[in-house]
């Protein structure tokens, strides 16, 4: 079980990764709109997001490794509630950026 554990801290690691790549992808390359600020707008989120992922699935991951080494029930997790809000706000701060710039 605890082989588990780890893969799934290793599996949320790779989102934060992706997460946190994806935020300085954004604030770096030219997105086909020209409002003032909207590569950071939506970059700085999204690595703010990823940066959280990691440090919230390190704390799961230890919560979780300790009840299964006392043979407790493992706590429940909010890291899928986290991410769907989070990547939910992103997408609609990116919406409002793309629609309130003139594009080229």
């Amino acid at each position: 079980m605890s082989l588990a554990n780890e893969r799934t801290l290793l599996a949320w690691t790779r989102t934060a990764l992706a997460l946190i790549a994806s935020g300085v992808a954004a604030t770096q390359l030219p997105l086909g709109y020209d409002m003032t600020g909207g590569r950071r707008l939506i970059g700085l989120p999204v690595i703010g997001l990823g940066a959280s992922v990691a440090v919230l699935s390190q704390r799961r991951w230890r919560e979780r490794e300790a009840a299964i080494l006392a043979g407790s029930p493992l706590p429940p997790s909010r890291m899928p509630q986290l991410l769907t809000f989070g990547v939910v706000a992103v997408a609609v701060v990116a919406a409002l950026v793309v629609a309130s710039g003139r594009g080229s």
